[in-house]
């Protein structure tokens, strides 16, 4: 049979890749602080935290809506991204500058902490994404479709969970400008405001969740599923119960 075709799954994978980009590269290398207005408490956080929460709802759209092994594929096509973005920046990198450009040193600076950065974040993505997909899609099928805001919730507890337990010590683990307390208090609140965060939009996701199953007349359960990541190219869905 041939494979079937979805509306709007490619727009759902450019969305995907275009926040792992943003999240990683740009938005993780700077550390914020700011002052909530009522409790005068003051929060440290990577600024990549406005973004990178996005690629866990668009994890769960994928699996709960597409299955495993389409998220699978996405997922693979966002660290491919990731790794190549990479790579071309560390070519920009070490590119010899114009003598009259005065930046070089900024630039170097900046993207030097960037490259281990978006390296840990790679490792990271990787392993959180996958938990995220596996536990929704378990979760699902023992279930039998209900409790969709425990899975979703859920899934997002334990894939940020290990993200952000992978990605802190790799990505500024003995750099001086990152001394342990604030690695620590960083992965702290940036767990626990990704987890808000995911809860805070449930109420959107359930609503495109719905639409989606609508328009693309699919609600996959992972009954039969290979789960193993790294087996991208495989084609053959064993078992789709709708």
């Amino acid at each position: 049979m041939p494979a079937r075709s979805y509306k709007y799954l490619n727009a759902i994978t450019v969305a995907f890749v275009v926040v792992i980009l943003l999240s990683n590269i740009v938005a993780s290398i700077k550390i914020t602080q700011l002052e909530l207005p009522i409790f005068h408490i003051k929060i440290s956080f990577a600024a990549g935290l406005l973004f990178f929460p996005a690629s866990y709802l668009i994890g769960d759209l994928l699996t709960e809506v597409y299955g495993y092994s389409k998220s699978r594929q996405v997922i693979w096509s966002g660290f491919i991204s990731l790794l190549i973005a990479n790579l071309i920046i560390k070519f920009l990198v070490i590119l010899p500058p114009d003598p009259h450009w005065g930046l070089q040193d900024a630039y170097s600076q900046i993207f030097a902490i960037g490259f281990r950065v978006s390296i840990a974040s790679m490792l990271a993505f990787f392993c959180g994404e996958f938990c995220n997909s596996f536990v929704i899609a378990k979760l699902k099928v023992f279930t039998k479709g209900k409790g969709q805001a425990l899975r979703i919730i859920g899934s997002t507890c334990v894939g940020e969970f290990v993200d952000t337990l992978l990605f802190y010590p790799l990505a500024f683990w003995g750099d001086p400008n990152f001394p342990p307390g604030l690695i620590a208090k960083i992965m702290l609140t940036n767990y626990i405001v990704k987890v808000l965060w995911e809860i805070c939009v449930y109420p959107l996701t359930r609503k495109i969740i719905a639409f989606l199953k609508r328009t693309e007349n699919e609600d996959y359960y992972d009954v039969a599923t290979d789960f193993n990541p790294f087996h991208v190219l495989e084609t053959k869905d064993l078992q789709d119960v709708k």
